[in-house]
């Protein structure tokens, strides 16, 4: 039958947030119930919050998430219960034209689960991403939960589940980045940091920090920069070809998303070199360059949609390397709270203190 469970939700346009009592139904053909273990507080929530997605009020926060599989529906063979699993949002379909091509981790039509969850009087809630983790238990559909090693601490495997797989994607699969690259990301949160994990990842001798806060660029270097450039001092451009014998970097990843980063990111590289944007612009940004030197510089221009990644395939892998002690995941957990905190996470978010405030259940 369905249950009572506490949830963090945004009620309405900029409102706080607050924990209130939510209703999980049982699930349903196709689908599972989880029992949250750990969800990271992500600033694709605080932008549901604040109405910059859709204004489906009100919203079940969370997607950065681990749990427990305690139920699940008519028809589910991939999971089981008792199986520790990452949540995701790219639950690929296998049957769009992407999946038909041979290209799932561009998947048009992810799956999610048909029943919604409530509020205690009924009022519908808009999971997350589909996903509305930010709960003792949410529903899901049995395709978003990816089974990894058991013994990975569930608040540090449960941030593959969107931004350092963001990040890390954006350097191993959609830039491509390989043995002898040099490499430069632009802005040094989360997503950016995770970047500069993957470029290590795969082999980069260089690797050059650029944000305008030194204690992010510290936060990089811990992490892998080799190299570290304020943009408030100096010219990025100019100092990302300094670094790169007058070249610009091979890669180069835009994990802030203005037009004023992108445009660093494109004259910083090398010629054919490539840029990748996984940092979110706003509807309302526009791009003004010359035609001439998209044609003259060559190379490409990509965006990074949850790092090109499939989860099935990157989130064991990842989980093993960490277990391993080859990706220092652990890193990226600042503070472990509770869902009573998640509104004061928000705001060490804004004052960027902190790569990820992580609730623990």
């Amino acid at each position: 039958m369905p249950q009572q469970v506490r949830g963090v939700i945004a009620r309405s346009k900029g409102a706080p947030a607050e924990v209130t009592t939510i209703v999980v139904p049982d699930p349903g053909p196709g689908e599972v119930v989880v029992a949250v273990r750990a969800c990271g507080v992500c600033h694709t929530d605080l932008t549901y919050r604040d109405g910059g997605i859709t204004d489906q009020f009100p919203f079940l926060l969370g997607h950065e998430a681990t749990g427990v599989i305690e139920s699940v529906g008519a028809g589910v063979e991939s999971v089981e219960v008792g199986d520790f699993v990452i949540l995701n949002w790219r639950a690929v379909c296998g049957q769009c034209r992407a999946c038909k091509r041979g290209r799932p981790q561009y998947c048009f039509d992810t799956f999610n689960a048909t029943q919604k969850m409530t509020l205690a009087d009924g009022t519908e809630l808009t999971p997350a991403l589909g996903i509305g983790a930010l709960a003792e238990k949410t529903l899901v559909h049995a395709g978003q939960c990816t089974r990894v090693d058991p013994a990975a601490d569930p608040a540090v495997a449960g941030l593959l589940g969107c931004g350092v797989m963001a990040g890390l994607g954006a350097a191993v699969n959609t830039g491509n980045v390989g043995r002898g690259d040099s490499v430069a990301v632009i802005g040094c949160g989360g997503v950016g940091d995770a970047a500069i994990m993957g470029a290590r990842l795969a082999g980069a001798n260089r690797i050059i920090a650029i944000d305008r806060d030194d204690t992010k660029l510290a936060w990089a270097r811990e992490l892998g920069a080799t190299h570290t450039v304020n943009g408030a001092e100096v010219d990025v451009v100019e100092a990302v070809r300094e670094l790169t014998g007058g070249f610009g970097a091979d890669v180069v990843i835009d994990a802030v998303g203005r037009p004023e980063t992108w445009k660093q990111a494109f004259y910083a590289r090398d010629l054919a070199g490539t840029v990748v944007l996984v940092g979110v612009p706003t509807p309302d940004m526009t791009l003004d360059m010359p035609l001439i030197d998209f044609f003259s510089r060559g190379g490409s221009l990509k965006s990074s949609w949850y790092g090109d990644c499939l989860p099935e395939r990157d989130f064991p892998m990842l989980i093993d390397l960490y277990r391993q002690g080859r990706l220092p995941l652990e890193k990226f957990v600042t503070e472990r709270i509770t869902l009573d905190d998640v509104e004061r996470a928000f705001d060490t978010m804004h004052a960027g203190t902190v790569l990820r405030s992580v609730a623990v259940l």
